[in-house]
């Protein structure tokens, strides 16, 4: 099964942008579970102001996927009037879909990394509470270590762990400085606008 990294990102854009990110990441669900392409999120950014999606990288898996992909990666727009300023005469909102370079796991032998299981924290009465469901992953050589709690599967929070570490190590490296972390940097501050491969549009962001 074909599995890639992905990111959605307001590229530093303004409040309407990460409107646009957060809006267009639910379409990008619902758009995967009626392609049977498996997802988990790998890292998640929020802004301060309103609690938006400023930038979102993904784990996609599925049967196909260049062929789903295709209509996302790249420029998308989404019409429509700001929902933070009444009068602002703006109406079309670009943001970015990017590929990222998967991290070689290969480089990092399995057993310098542990695992340790723990209780996961969400909203009082949960069931996420009652089990040791959430996974932390230590790279031993580095001390560097990482949580994923967000699914109530042990065995895919490690997984989301284990490439959220992997990530994390890349940006550690100063000898790679063209890896995800640079990556993340470029598509995040230089989104082309003009031919996008995707169309929103209104407050139901429709696609056309």
């Amino acid at each position: 099964m074909m599995k890639k990294i992905i990111q959605i990102t307001s590229g530093r854009g303004p409040a309407e942008c990460n409107f646009v990110v957060t809006n267009v990441f639910k379409r990008f669900q619902e758009a995967c579970t009626e392609n049977d392409i498996q997802f988990s999120i790998i890292e998640r950014e929020i802004d301060k102001d309103f609690n938006l999606i400023t930038s979102i990288i993904l784990e996609v898996e599925g049967e196909s996927l260049d062929n789903f992909l295709n209509d996302w990666i790249g420029t998308i727009l989404w019409i429509g009037k700001s929902p933070y300023r009444k009068f602002h005469q703006r109406k079309n909102w670009f943001i970015g879909c990017f590929e990222l370079e998967i991290p070689k796991e290969n480089q990092i032998n399995s057993n310098e990394i542990v695992y340790q299981t723990m209780r996961s924290s969400g909203n009082g009465g949960q069931n996420v509470n009652k089990v040791n469901s959430a996974v932390r992953a230590t790279h031993k050589r580095s001390g560097i270590s990482v949580v994923s709690m967000e699914s109530r599967s042990q065995y895919q929070n490690k997984k989301i762990a284990t490439t959220r570490l992997l990530l994390k190590l890349e940006e550690e490296n100063s000898k790679h400085l063209k890896n995800s972390i640079q990556e993340k940097w470029i598509n995040q501050t230089s989104i082309e606008r003009g031919n996008p491969v995707k169309i929103f549009r209104g407050e139901k962001f429709l696609s056309s």
